[in-house]
């Protein structure tokens, strides 16, 4: 099993769900995150002062999949969170040693 994190853009999430859901993913956890990379912030005015903001918001997704899913979920994301310009996001991909449904007691992938 793998845990893909991946960042994407605010206005993105709702896409991404839906094409995520329609490859067969049936859970996630989405955090509302700030951060920044290469874009390192930007500038906005408000009020007729600029104001320096260094924090950029994002939106972290975590799904974790069976290890012949991967290639796909990562495809799916990044043609679907792709605007083509700074800040798209980032995806990374770890282990995942054991997972337990709390309900019903399932583990690993039937936990899924």
């Amino acid at each position: 099993m793998k845990l893909i994190i991946a960042t994407i853009k605010p206005f993105k999430l709702e896409e991404v769900r839906e094409a995520l859901t329609q490859a067969g993913i049936r859970g996630m956890m989405v955090t509302e995150i700030k951060g920044f990379g290469s874009q390192s912030g930007h500038t906005e005015i408000y009020r007729g002062a600029e104001y320096a903001v260094n924090f950029v918001p994002k939106i972290k997704l975590e799904i974790v999949v069976p290890a012949a899913m991967v290639e796909q979920i990562i495809q799916t994301i990044s043609s679907t969170a792709k605007t083509g310009k700074i800040g798209d996001g980032k995806i990374f991909v770890l282990d995942v040693e054991q997972a337990m449904r709390v309900r019903t007691g399932e583990t690993d992938e039937d936990a899924l």
